[in-house]
């Protein structure tokens, strides 16, 4: 799949101008897209899939190793269909202030639906709303949805700080 997730793509006008990072980046679909927008993208993912004018990070990001961004700081951070819970904390404090979290993966209830479906890797209720309770919410979904596959997901949009500072569109 190389088309970007229709929650980036919503929410993507709200990141401030800077490096954005994707994390568990795949394929690439989300740091091609958000380097199309213009933004300086740093990518990180296990699995070497480097992309033409896209910084890459090979790291896996589980394995107790450090966080391969100790000290840095982004405009945004985008997350999608990836989870692992002690990183949470991490990525909140890798925003700039008015930095934009954009985060879209599958809860509880998507075992119905295919993979995954091992609890471990399924948000609970709410539970990006309480993970990442310091930043000020924006947008927050979950359910099911029909797009690109039937799935149960959530999805959070935050901002690190005061919104009102944020690019925030009518």
């Amino acid at each position: 799949m190389d088309t970007p997730s229709d929650w980036v793509v919503r929410w993507a006008h709200l990141i401030p101008p800077g490096r954005v990072l994707d994390v568990a980046s795949g394929g690439g679909r989300h740091a091609r897209f958000l380097h199309e927008k213009g933004f300086d993208v740093v990518a990180v993912d296990r699995a070497a899939v480097p992309v033409a004018g896209i910084d890459f990070v090979q790291a896996d990001l589980e394995d107790g190793s450090p966080w391969p961004f100790a000290g840095e700081r982004f405009a945004a951070v985008v997350v999608t269909n990836y989870l692992h819970r002690p990183l949470c904390g991490t990525i909140q404090d890798s925003l700039i202030e008015n930095g934009v979290l954009i985060y879209e993966t599958f809860m509880a209830g998507n075992e119905r639906y295919g993979k995954p479906s091992n609890p471990h890797f399924l948000l609970r209720p709410g539970e990006l709303l309480r993970a990442f309770a310091a930043l000020t919410p924006i947008a927050f979904e979950q359910g099911m949805v029909e797009r690109p596959k039937p799935a149960v997901v959530q999805r959070l949009c935050a901002v690190r700080g005061n919104p009102e500072k944020a690019r925030i569109a009518p």
